[in-house]
C-alpha cells in the first residue's frame, strides 16, 4: 500500500460505512455524497449495499422511507447532528419501518460537545460520547421499539480527494476570510464589548457563533487528517480568517493528546484566499481542467464537478430534450485506472499538451478495442477528437471499457467548441493589458479603459462582458493593484463606473442567480436605478477592501511585479518537516495547486506537499463568495 495521504484518508473512512451498509437504504447528504465521488465512486456503495434495486436515497425531509422490507437504514452526513438535521431525522424514521439504524456523522463527538455549550475542562471530565448515545435513544423511540438498534458514530468523511496532492472539502465550499467590512458588522453585533480597529484584531472571541462553530467543525476533520497520516503538526497562518483558525487547531483538546505519540511531523500552513484574488478571477493559468469547470454546467449539488453530454456516443440526436434523457458524464473517474491517470495528467499539464494527452488515450484505447482508426498529426481539433470517439458508438463493450476516458475526452471536445472558451482569450488579453496600465499608470486610467466595455443588453454582442463577467475584471483589477492613493480623478472614474454598471444591472431582461443576491430584486421589473446604485456602491466598497487585503502584511505586498506576468501570492516556507500541508480558505485553482506540487520540492527536494482547500475555483465563484455569501453567518441548520 501507498505512503498514507488524502485518499488512503478518504477510502479508510468510506471502508467503515461500506462495512454497515448491506441490505441498507442509504441516505447520503450533497457533501458526503461528493467526497463518495471523488473518494471511492458510487458503485463502491451500490455493491456493498447488494441487492437488484438502487437504495441510495438523498438526505432531505422529502426523502422517501422505507417499508417493511426494508429495515435497515444507514444515514451519511457531514454536519453536526443538531438542528434542522436531526428534525429530518425524525420525519423520515417517522414514516418508515425501521428497526436498525446507523447514523455516521463527519463532524467529532468533541465539535458535538462545543456545539452543545459543554466547557472544555467538563467535556475533558466526560466519560464516553453522551451527545451520540442520547441520539441512540431517540432513534429507538422513534422507530417505535426501544429494543431496536440504533448506532451513532463519527467517520471524518470531509475531503473530496481530486488527486493524490489536492483535495476539496465540499462541506466548507462557502467559507471565505473575511474583509474589513466585515470588522464594522462584527462591532455592531457586540456595542458592549471593546470595538475592533481592523482585521489584525479579531480574534475568534469576536467572531460570531455559528462561524466559530464552523471552524471547529473543519479542525475536526483537519485533526483526524493528522492523526491518519501518523504527524504531529506545527501550525502557521498567512491572513485574518486562517490565523483563528490555525490558532483553533493548535489549542484543540483531541489534537493535543494526538500529537504526543506521533512519529511523523508536518507544516500546516492556513492562508487566505483575499490575498491574491487576481489567481483565482483572472484566466492565466494555462490549463485545461480549469476551462472544463468553467465553461460546463455544474453536476447537480456539487461544488467541484461538470455535467459532460453523453448524447453523441448514443443513437439519439444531439438535441436538448435528449440530453435530460442520458445520465451526464463526469471528471471524477475513482475506479477506472486508465481515466485517472488521464485526469491527473490533465490536472498537471498546460492546456496544449492535456490535449495531445487525451488525443493519445482515446487512439490507444479505440487500437485495443480494434476500431478502424485514421491516424492524424499535427494540431488537435475537436473535430479529430470527436471523431475518435465516436468509433466507440454502437459497441457497448468497448464504451463500457472506456467509459471513464470516454466522459473526459467528450468533455475536452465539449469545451473546445464552447462559445466561452473563444472568450477566455480575450479575458486574457484584456487582463494583459491591464497588468501593463497598472504597471505604468494611475488607477483612473484603468477604471476609465474599462468604462467602454460596460454596455447594458441591448448593445452587448456575444463578444462583450456579461455584468458577471465585469464583477471578474473589476475584482482582478482591484486584487492585482494592492492599495491606491483616492484623488480626484480617480473619484470621477469611480462614479462613472459605477453608474455605468448600476445601469446594466436595471436594463437585464432577466436577472441571473448572483444579480439577484447582490441586488435583492427577484426580478429586473423590480430593479430600480436608485436600488442597483446601492447595491454597486456596496459592492465597491467590498472592491477597496480587496485592493487594501495586504496592508497588513510584512512581506508579500504585491502579487504582480511590474515588467513581468502576474505572480501569485509568495507562499512561506515554515519550517524543515518533510510534508508541508497548505489550506487555501476560500478555493484554489488547478493551476495554483499544481505550481504548488511542483514549486516547494524544487525550492527543498525531499518535500511532500498536500494542497487542501474549500473549492475549486473558477472565476465566477469569486464574485459570488464576495457578493453574494454571508461570510459571518454559515447556516449550520440550527
Amino acid at each position: 500500500m501507498s505512503a498514507p495521504g488524502v485518499l488512503s484518508f478518504t477510502q479508510q473512512g468510506w471502508e467503515q460505512v461500506l462495512a454497515k451498509v448491506k441490505r441498507a437504504l442509504v441516505y447520503l447528504d450533497a457533501a458526503c455524497a461528493e467526497s463518495l465521488h471523488w473518494g471511492c465512486g458510487a458503485s463502491r456503495l451500490l455493491e456493498a449495499v447488494g441487492g437488484p434495486a438502487c437504495h441510495l436515497r438523498e438526505f432531505e425531509p422529502a426523502a422517501v422511507g422505507g417499508g417493511a422490507e426494508q429495515p435497515k437504514a444507514v444515514f451519511v452526513l457531514s454536519c453536526l447532528l443538531k438542528g434542522r438535521t436531526v428534525e429530518t431525522l425524525r420525519e423520515i424514521i417517522g414514516r418508515s419501518r425501521f428497526q436498525y439504524c446507523v447514523v455516521v456523522t463527519a463532524v467529532s463527538h468533541a465539535a458535538h460537545l462545543t456545539a452543545n455549550h459543554v466547557p472544555a475542562a467538563a467535556a475533558a471530565e466526560l466519560e464516553g460520547q453522551p451527545v451520540f448515545e442520547q441520539l441512540e435513544e431517540k432513534l429507538c423511540e422513534w422507530m417505535g421499539n426501544m429494543n431496536y438498534t440504533a448506532e451513532v458514530l463519527h467517520v471524518p468523511l470531509w475531503l473530496a480527494p481530486v488527486a493524490p496532492h489536492l483535495a476539496l472539502t465540499p462541506a466548507f465550499a462557502s467559507l471565505f476570510p473575511l474583509l474589513p467590512r466585515d470588522v464594522h458588522l462584527l462591532n455592531r453585533a457586540r456595542p458592549d464589548k471593546r470595538r475592533l480597529g481592523s482585521l489584525s484584531e479579531v480574534d475568534a472571541a469576536a467572531l460570531p457563533p455559528e462561524l466559530l462553530l464552523q471552524i471547529r467543525c473543519l479542525v475536526s476533520g483537519l485533526s483526524s487528517l493528522c492523526e491518519h497520516l501518523g504527524v504531529r503538526e506545527e501550525c502557521f497562518a498567512v491572513g485574518s480568517l486562517s490565523r483563528i483558525i490555525a490558532a483553533d487547531l493548535a489549542s484543540y483538546a483531541p489534537a493535543k493528546n494526538r500529537r504526543k505519540t506521533a512519529a511523523g511531523r508536518a507544516s500546516v500552513v492556513f492562508v487566505d484566499r483575499t490575498l491574491d484574488l487576481t489567481g483565482a478571477a483572472g484566466h492565466h493559468g494555462d490549463n485545461l481542467v480549469e476551462k472544463i469547470i468553467s465553461v460546463l454546467p455544474q453536476l447537480p449539488g456539487h461544488t467541484n464537478d461538470v455535467m459532460v453530454n453523453m448524447v453523441e456516443l448514443t443513437a439519439l440526436q444531439n438535441e436538448e430534450k435528449n440530453q435530460s434523457m442520458i445520465a451526464p458524464g463526469c471528471l471524477a473517474q475513482s475506479n477506472d485506472t486508465a481515466a485517472k491517470a488521464l485526469w491527473e495528467a490533465l490536472l498537471s499539464t498546460k492546456h496544449k499538451e492535456a490535449v495531445m494527452e487525451v488525443r493519445r488515450h482515446l487512439v490507444e484505447a479505440a487500437s485495443r478495442e480494434n476500431l478502424p482508426i485514421k491516424m492524424s498529426m499535427g494540431r488537435v481539433t475537436p473535430g479529430q477528437l470527436m471523431s475518435y470517439i465516436q468509433l466507440f458508438k454502437n459497441n457497448l463493450k468497448a464504451i463500457v471499457n472506456h467509459c471513464g476516458l470516454l466522459q473526459l475526452g467528450l468533455a475536452t471536445v465539449q469545451t473546445l467548441k464552447h462559445p466561452q472558451t473563444a472568450k477566455w482569450d480575450n479575458f486574457l488579453a484584456f487582463e494583459r493589458l491591464l497588468l501593463q496600465s497598472i504597471g505604468e499608470s494611475t488607477m483612473s486610467v484603468v477604471l476609465n479603459q474599462l468604462l467602454p466595455m460596460i454596455k447594458p443588453l441591448n448593445q452587448r454582442t456575444k463578444d462583450d462582458y456579461s455584468p458577471e463577467e465585469l464583477l471578474i475584471l473589476l475584482i482582478y483589477v482591484y486584487s492585482v493593484s494592492g492599495e491606491f492613493t483616492v484623488d480626484k480623478d480617480l473619484g470621477e472614474a469611480d462614479e462613472k463606473v459605477k453608474e455605468a454598471l448600476a445601469r446594466v444591472f436595471c436594463e437585464e431582461s432577466e436577472l441571473s442567480p448572483l444579480l439577484q443576491k447582490i441586488t435583492g430584486c427577484d426580478s429586473s421589473i423590480k430593479l430600480t436605478f436608485h436600488k442597483s446604485k446601492i447595491a454597486v456602491d456596496e459592492l465597491f466598497a467590498s472592491l477597496r477592501d480587496i485592493a487594501g487585503a495586504r496592508n497588513l502584511m510584512k512581506q508579500f505586498k504585491s502579487v504582480y511585479v511590474p515588467g513581468n506576468h502576474t505572480h501569485q501570492v509568495s507562499r512561506p516556507h515554515p519550517s524543515d518537516h518533510p510534508l508541508l500541508i497548505l489550506f487555501v480558505v476560500g478555493g484554489v485553482t488547478v493551476s495554483e495547486a499544481k505550481m504548488l506540487k511542483d514549486l516547494v520540492p524544487s525550492l527543498k527536494p525531499g518535500t511532500q506537499v498536500i494542497v487542501l482547500s474549500t473549492r475549486l475555483l473558477k472565476p465566477l465563484n469569486i464574485p459570488e463568495l464576495l457578493f453574494a455569501t454571508d461570510r459571518l453567518h454559515p447556516d449550520l441548520g440550527f
